[in-house]
């Protein structure tokens, strides 16, 4: 079953949207699944369907609803990217957080203090994921292609729970530099695992478009449901 829920943001600062897939049976844990630059469209929507068909309640909080609520937008369309590119150039990444922690609590509120919740973002969201990691208390993190994560190093310490990072060797937003330094901030956390891709660019994972690369997006989505399946049952 899919819809819309709302979820009450943080500090009585209003509220927000969330698309919701839940599973046929009782959910044995949750994942949030966090957006690109791109909106709560299709491709998100897909991966939340695909959550929900393995079991899991899926919910993708609509992050952008301060500067452009309820905005799809398709990266294939070059006026289309343009405009995610600015609204990520308005976006309160602290905001973000704060609007994914409130969707843990509404989560947990509804279906017990106990009950796991996972994070699993894209782009923007795989930067949010890893800040997700460290500076909530999320049960499990996986970021795809997250941009900027070299910059973030410093707060590494507070990690705590798994976190997964597939990262794209190509990737035209976080260069061969900023994967090395990565590398060298993360190979020896005991909770961070990364996955590097030959020849992959940002986006290959993508559930629709020009973007998406199957052959790699399959592995990077098995590795991904194998560590829910360990960290979340």
């Amino acid at each position: 079953m899919t819809g819309t829920k709302t979820i009450a943001a943080d500090h009585g600062d209003g509220q927000f949207n969330a698309y919701h897939a839940e599973p046929q049976g009782q959910p044995g844990a949750a994942i949030i699944v966090i957006q690109e630059i791109f909106g709560i469209n299709a491709g998100i929507r897909r991966k939340c369907d695909t959550l929900a068909e393995a079991g899991y309640l899926a919910v993708a909080p609509d992050l952008f609803h301060k500067i452009a609520p309820g905005i799809e937008l398709d990266p294939d369309v070059p006026d289309e990217m343009q405009q995610a590119l600015d609204l990520m150039g308005q976006f309160d990444q602290d905001g973000g957080i704060r609007d994914i922690e409130a969707t843990i609590k509404a989560i947990r509120d509804e279906h017990g203090a106990d009950f796991k919740v996972g994070v699993v973002g894209y782009c923007l969201g795989g930067r949010l994921a890893f800040m997700t990691a460290a500076r909530t208390d999320v049960d499990a993190s996986v970021g795809y292609y997250g941009v900027g994560i070299d910059g973030l190093l410093g707060e590494k310490h507070a990690i705590a729970k798994p976190v997964l990072l597939h990262i794209p060797e190509e990737d035209h937003f976080v260069d061969k530099d900023a994967q090395k330094r990565m590398h060298e901030g993360l190979d020896d956390h005991p909770k961070v695992t990364l996955y590097d891709y030959p020849g992959e660019d940002h986006g290959f994972a993508a559930e629709f478009g020009q973007r998406r690369s199957e052959e790699s997006a399959r592995l990077a989505d098995e590795r991904t449901m194998a560590f829910f399946a360990e960290h979340l049952r």
